[in-house]
């Protein structure tokens, strides 16, 4: 029997090349689909946790429970204010990290 080698590649190579390389539209909006996919997941893990259906988070922040679901589910842009309302009531800690990348800013 013949001893093969498998090939391997690393994740960033598959993304390159099939979303595209940093710094393009679609890679751009590939990263900000993931991003906002996590806050979801992050919000329903709290959710469970805390042993709370999405209807009473709903009611805890003023929403309904659609709303909580669609948060979850990264099925909406929801306002930044709605979603720092859910991590209050999940008595969540959030904390952003902001990176300035090495661009001359132009202020006209």
């Amino acid at each position: 029997m013949e001893n093969r080698k498998l090939k391997t590649t690393s994740l960033e190579v598959l993304i390159d090349k099939h979303i595209g390389k940093k710094g393009t539209k679609k890679r751009d909006e590939f990263e900000n689909e993931l991003r906002l996919d996590l806050v979801g997941q992050a919000i329903k893990q709290a959710r469970q946790e805390r042993n709370l259906t999405q209807e009473q988070l709903g009611e805890l922040v003023g929403v309904k429970k659609a709303q909580i679901s669609k948060i979850e589910n990264s099925t909406t842009d929801a306002r930044f204010e709605t979603i720092l309302k859910v991590f209050k009531a999940l008595n969540a800690k959030v904390s952003f990290n902001v990176e300035l990348l090495n661009e001359h800013l132009i202020i006209e």
